[in-house]
């Protein structure tokens, strides 16, 4: 991460392209967790950095990650026409690299980071040495039936000490908060028929009963997570590492300089247009605020945004990596695997939704920029779109590869390896400066791999969660009992599954949030009716949230990192100009259109997305106090704070889409919604033309 002198460097310093390549390079060579999504703050800046011959064991173990990937999605059959079984290709995969876990990752804050303890290479020999035994038995056992009974003592032990593994792994990656939220419930089948539980009693099962089930079945630890992780979550991580580290986040962030630097706070338009490109291929909240952030965080700065707002801006810009199509967080992939369809029909659900997130954040942004008085860059200190593009044009051939393979022949599983392949040949021919050497592809697989060690330790971890609700039969009678609860109300089980999930986001990452919600709100909602994308949308959505939501907020922290202002402070200043995300998961689970389901979904979704635009325009403006064609609405005296209420509430009404599960009609809503809108307008206007202009607040650092 960049310290003082380069942030003060930075903020002196025209946009130029030279730069901006200067803080790519920094970002991506120099720090080997630039393509990490899940890291929290701790986590971020103690890691073990592997030296020697443990590096070259990790890039060696990566390189075999990615071709056993390739041989099995593309059935190659190594060659020989082996044909390998899909749980057998799972555990060499976590062979491979659960493992490295307890090396890169220290086990508490006094193990030494220079080498590494002999406590850790036990561990390491314990993951490896289970892995490859059960890998071996693997066969048998599904042959035989080992997962719900009859397996032999020599796989138990093996299964315990892979279960012990897990944990401990998941304690690492993901801190003690998620191994608290998850270890409880993989021990809970063994006491699944006490009473106390109330709504989650359940089939009860020994010790050897769990172990088998979590080890060998393919609905834990080779369940959903690693399925996802193994199928396409790989191929999509090594395309966006290759496109960061052949100069794509450079020409990202000059396009978006060349286009909107000189808007009104043109340095944080700049910033959310930049995040979400570079969001768009890399799907990584970390790598976001990296790349992006070292640029666009110092010259939000030298434009008069004070720290702490310009971190907010980054963190909450950065996050929308994870929602924004075609390269999506690891939790789509997640996703498309709960609801068994292919990840285009995820990406196609998430464009609505993404556009309303970066939409929403753009009309923040700007209603606080005129607030303030916060004018654009200069042109003079800008790059030159046309030269932009003669640099960096043959990533625009790469991308549209990727979307026509993903959307028109639906192949998700190959997209990302074709691409990649498209992305290195052009870069070799035409690219001087980030041309590839050995020295290059060996920091790659470098990159790769600690993405991958951190990842499978969270997802296998999960997995184990999901194993045990299906061992003790409890999901359906829970969804029955919260059905209960809320009386069939669709709106009142909407928000407590937002209110659980913005609870759970407080202490999880995105992808273990959702899969908690999959797992124990998703059905009760698909229940009343609700569309099942929708729900599973608003899930993600809401999961997302715990990148900007103390106490995790990695994308808070990391952006506070890089401004110099303080981490929770920056946290809940993301809250507040994130917070008409926090609105929209509402628009699209109301009317399923907005995630391209349903009957003539593409028309629906025009007419919902104008009028879910329109009023976040007045959310925004309410929220920050200028509503656009109004004007600052401070002059409005003691009016101010009654009708910033007022427009946040109209807004909301009017966004809102009518009908379905609403009791009143699209045409109804949006009366009341003027009938809120129109009197506080026009109160707003002859309030602000009657009094003097306000001078701007002080907004400096």
């Amino acid at each position: 991460m960049p310290d003082s002198s380069d942030i003060t460097s930075a903020a002196d310093a025209p946009v130029t392209a030279e730069t901006i390549a200067a803080a790519e390079k920094r970002v991506v060579f120099d720090d080997p967790h630039a393509g990490t999504g899940g890291l929290q703050e701790a986590e971020v800046t103690r890691v073990r950095a592997l030296r020697g011959g443990w590096r070259w064991a990790l890039v060696v173990a990566t390189a075999a990650t990615i071709l056993l990937c390739i041989n099995q999605q593309f059935t190659l059959r190594f060659f020989v026409d082996y044909t390998q079984l899909n749980t057998e290709y799972f555990y060499l995969l976590i062979a491979l690299m659960l493992p490295f876990t307890f090396l890169i990752f220290p086990g508490s804050e006094r193990a030494p980071l220079d080498r590494i303890p002999w406590y850790d290479l036990v561990l390491f020999v314990a993951t490896f040495a289970s892995a490859i035994w059960l890998m071996m038995n693997i066969r048998q056992a599904a042959a035989l039936g080992w997962e719900y009974s009859g397996a032999p003592m020599p796989v138990i032990i093996g299964g315990l000490v892979m279960w012990a593994m897990l944990m401990e792994a998941l304690r690492r990656t993901g801190g003690w908060s998620l191994l608290l939220c998850v270890f409880p419930f993989t021990v809970y089948p063994l006491f699944a028929e006490w009473s106390w539980l109330g709504p989650f009693r359940g089939s009860q099962s020994t010790l050897d009963q769990a172990t088998a089930y979590h080890v060998l079945s393919g609905e834990s630890l080779l369940g959903i997570p690693i399925q996802a992780f193994a199928d396409t979550v790989i191929g999509f991580l090594v395309f966006g590492t290759a496109l960061m580290m052949t100069g794509a986040g450079k020409f990202f962030i000059n396009i978006a300089f060349a286009l909107c630097g000189t808007f009104r706070g043109g340095a944080a338009k700049v910033c959310i247009f930049a995040s979400g490109l570079l969001g768009m291929m890399s799907g990584s909240i970390i790598s976001n605020v990296l790349t992006a952030g070292t640029m666009t965080i110092p010259v939000m700065k030298k434009s008069g945004f004070r720290a702490s707002y310009a971190a907010a801006i980054e963190a909450c810009a950065s996050t929308g990596a994870v929602l924004a199509p075609p390269v999506m967080g690891a939790t789509a992939f997640v996703i498309a695997q709960f609801l068994n369809v292919s990840y285009a029909d995820v990406a196609l659900a998430a464009v609505i939704p993404a556009a309303l997130y970066y939409l929403g954040l753009f009309m923040q942004v700007d209603s606080y920029a005129a607030r303030h008085g916060l004018a654009g860059i200069p042109r003079s200190e800008l790059p030159r779109v046309w030269d932009t593009i003669k640099d960096g044009w043959y990533y625009i051939f790469v991308i549209a590869l990727l979307i026509v393979m993903l959307l028109y022949f639906k192949r998700e599983s190959h997209a990302p390896f074709f691409a990649t392949a498209l992305l290195l040949v052009l870069n070799q021919l035409f690219s001087k400066d980030t041309r590839w050497t050995f020295a290059t592809v060996g920091k790659f697989l470098e990159v790769n791999g600690r993405t991958f060690v951190e990842l499978i330790g969270i997802l296998a971890g999960c997995g184990l969660l999901i194993g045990a609700f299906s061992m003790t039969g409890v999901i359906s009678s829970l969804a029955n009992d919260l059905l209960t609860l809320a009386g069939d109300n669709a709106l009142l089980l909407l928000t407590m599954c937002a209110f659980t999930s913005l609870i759970l986001g407080l202490g999880l990452t995105t992808t273990a949030c959702y899969i908690f919600l999959a797992i124990l709100v998703a059905p009760a909602l698909e229940k009343v009716g609700l569309n099942r994308m929708a729900v599973h949308m608003f899930i993600f959505y809401w999961g997302m949230l715990s990148s900007i939501t103390p106490p995790v907020a990695i994308a808070s922290f990391a952006a506070a990192g890089i401004a110099g202002s303080p981490a929770m402070k920056t946290g809940w200043e993301s809250m507040w100009v994130g917070s008409i995300i926090y609105f929209i998961p509402f628009f699209f689970v109301l009317n399923p259109a907005l995630v391209l389901q349903g009957d003539a979904p593409y028309l629906a979704a025009l007419g919902l997305m104008t009028m879910a635009g329109i009023g976040t325009l007045f959310i925004c403006g309410g929220i920050q106090g200028y509503q656009a064609f109004v004007g600052d609405l401070r002059r409005a005296g003691s009016l101010e704070w009654p009708l910033r209420v007022l427009l946040v509430i109209g807004g909301f009404v009017i966004a809102t889409p009518g009908g379905g599960i609403m009791p009143i009609s699209q045409l109804q809503i949006m009366m009341l919604g003027l009938a809120i809108l129109i009197p506080t307008i026009l109160i707003a206007m002859f309030l602000v033309r009657r009094n003097p202009i306000v001078p701007a607040e002080p907004v400096g650092s």
